[in-house]
C-alpha cells in the first residue's frame, strides 16, 4: 500500500494514482470544480480502489439530486467489491459503510461514521469534510461544533505541518460561526485563508460572521476585489457572490444586488439546487424589498416543476416550492406540497421527519404567503422557525423564512406579532441589520397608520 499526502495508508498498486487522488482531496477540500477531475484520473489508473469510489458516491450524495441515485448505487456496489477483494483496510471500508449509511438515509449515522474515522486516523482531512458536508445539510450546527472543536486538539493530526490545516480552521470558523461564537471565527476563517488562501469554506464563513453582526460595509470589503479566492470554485463560487450580493442589498443598495444576480449569482441556468436556493432567495428578498424582478421567476420555476418527486433534500424542496408559487406554477406547487406531506408520515429516512416538523409548516406557509392570507402565512411560517434548523443550510440561508415570516404580519396589519418576530430575530443574530431598521420603521408607520384609522373609526 502507498500512502497518501497526510500520511495515511491507501489501497493504489499503481503508484500513478497517489498523485491524483491526493489531488482530488486538495480539491474536494478548496471546493474545486477539478475535484471530478482528478478523481475520474485517479480510478482509470485504480479500478479497484475502494476509498476512491466511495468517495465518489459520497460526493454525488451531497448533490441532492434523485435522478443520481442509479450512479450512487454504481459507486457502491464498485467500492464493496473493492474492499471484498482484500486490499482495503479497515479506514477505508468505513468510508464504503458510510456511503452505504447515506444512501439509505441515515445520514446521521454517517457522519458518525466519518467522525470515527477522524478519531481512530488521527488528520483523515477527507472524513472530516465530508462530516461536516453532512451535518450541514442536516442543519446540524451543535454536531459540526464538536467535531470542529475535537479535530484542533492536539491529538487530532491536524497540527501545524498537516498539508491540509488552514482548509481545517476554515471548517471550524463555519462551525464557530453556526453556533454563535463571532469574534473566534472571525479569527480563526482569517488564520486558514493565511495557510490556504483558495479555502473558499473559510472566506465564506468570515462573510457569514459580517452578516450575522450586521457589518454590511465591511462584508463588501471583505468580498470585493477577492474573487481569486474563490474562482477556482465548482457552483459553491456563486454562492459566495451570493453573500456579495446579500451585502448590497444590505445596505440598500438592490441594483448591485440584482445585478450580481445576473452577472454572477445567475450567470446560467444550472438545475443544481444549491443553484436555485441562492437565486430563489435572493429574488424573493429583492421583491420583499419593493424590487421587480422582471421574468426571472420563470426560469427557475421551469428547472423546479421537474424536482416536484426529488425528496432528497427538505431544504431543496422548499426552495422548489418557492421558485414555482412566485412563477405562478400552482399546480406543481400543489404536487410538491402533497409529496411533501406524504413524506411527513414516513419513518424510514432522517428527511422524512424533518418535512414533519418543519418542511410541511413551511410549505403551507409558503403557499398561504404566494395566496396574500397573510395571516395564514406567519402562522404557518412560526410554527416552522423553532424547528427549521433541520432543513439544513445556514442561519444566513434560511432567514429568508423569518423575513417572510415578519413581512406576513406586517402585510395582516398584525404590528405586535411583526414586532415580537422581528425581536426574536434580532436577538438570534450578533447585531441589528439594514433589513431590521428597515422594518422596525415600517412597523411604527403600519401602527400609526392603524391608530389613526381606528381614531377616524370612531
Amino acid at each position: 500500500m502507498l500512502d497518501d499526502a497526510a500520511g495515511h495508508p491507501i489501497s493504489l498498486d499503481d503508484p500513478r494514482a497517489a498523485g491524483p487522488w491526493d489531488r482530488t482531496v486538495a480539491a474536494f477540500l478548496a471546493h474545486s470544480a477539478a475535484t471530478p477531475v482528478h478523481l475520474g484520473e485517479t480510478l482509470a489508473l485504480a479500478p479497484g480502489f475502494a476509498l476512491g469510489h466511495a468517495a465518489q458516491g459520497l460526493f454525488l450524495s451531497l448533490l441532492g439530486r434523485r435522478e443520481l441515485d442509479p450512479a450512487i448505487d454504481a459507486a457502491l456496489a464498485a467500492a464493496r467489491a473493492a474492499a471484498d477483494q482484500g486490499g482495503a483496510d479497515a479506514r477505508e471500508r468505513a468510508y464504503v459503510a458510510a456511503l452505504a449509511d447515506h444512501r439509505a438515509g441515515r445520514a446521521f449515522v454517517a457522519a458518525d461514521r466519518l467522525e470515527r474515522i477522524v478519531a481512530e486516523h488521527p488528520g483523515d482531512s477527507l472524513a472530516a469534510k465530508l462530516a461536516q458536508a453532512i451535518r450541514f445539510m442536516l442543519g446540524d450546527a451543535a454536531g459540526m461544533r464538536r467535531a470542529a472543536d475535537r479535530i484542533v486538539q492536539p491529538h487530532a493530526g491536524f497540527g501545524p505541518e498537516h498539508p491540509h490545516r488552514g482548509y481545517v480552521l476554515g471548517q471550524r470558523a463555519f462551525a464557530l460561526e453556526e453556533t454563535g461564537e463571532y469574534a473566534e471565527a472571525e479569527a480563526e476563517g482569517r488564520a486558514g485563508l493565511e495557510l490556504a488562501p483558495d479555502d473558499a469554506w473559510g472566506l465564506h464563513a468570515v462573510a457569514h460572521v459580517m452578516d450575522m453582526t450586521g457589518r454590511a460595509e465591511a462584508g463588501v470589503r471583505w468580498l470585493a476585489g477577492k474573487s481569486r479566492h474563490w474562482s477556482h470554485c465548482n457552483n459553491f463560487g456563486c454562492h459566495v457572490w451570493w453573500h456579495l450580493a446579500l451585502f448590497h442589498l444590505d445596505r440598500g443598495n438592490l441594483g448591485a444586488a440584482l445585478a450580481l444576480y445576473d452577472r454572477k449569482v445567475r450567470p446560467e441556468p444550472t438545475d443544481d439546487y444549491r443553484d436555485i436556493a441562492n437565486a430563489a432567495s435572493l429574488l424573493l428578498r429583492l421583491e420583499l424589498e419593493g424590487t421587480d424582478v422582471g421574468g426571472r421567476w420563470e426560469e427557475l420555476g421551469a428547472l423546479a416543476a421537474a424536482r416536484t418527486e426529488d425528496g432528497c433534500v427538505v431544504f431543496a424542496d422548499l426552495h422548489y416550492l418557492l421558485a414555482l408559487n412566485r412563477a405562478g406554477r400552482t399546480q406543481e406547487a400543489a404536487a410538491l406540497t402533497a409529496r411533501i406531506a406524504r413524506d411527513a408520515q414516513g419513518l424510514d429516512h432522517d428527511q422524512h421527519e424533518v418535512c414533519a416538523v418543519a418542511g410541511l409548516p413551511a410549505a403551507r406557509g409558503l403557499n398561504a404567503f404566494r395566496a396574500g392570507r397573510w395571516g395564514e402565512a406567519h402562522r404557518a411560517l412560526s410554527l416552522a422557525l423553532p424547528q427549521l434548523a433541520r432543513i439544513g443550510g445556514s442561519h444566513a440561508q434560511r432567514d429568508l423564512f423569518e423575513r417572510m415570516s415578519i413581512d406576513a404580519a406586517l402585510a395582516a396589519g398584525d404590528v405586535r406579532a411583526a414586532e415580537a418576530a422581528l425581536a426574536r430575530r434580532c436577538a438570534a443574530r450578533g447585531a441589528e441589520d439594514g433589513y431590521a431598521a428597515r422594518r422596525r420603521a415600517a412597523i411604527a408607520e403600519r401602527a400609526a397608520a392603524l391608530r389613526a384609522a381606528a381614531f377616524a373609526a370612531q
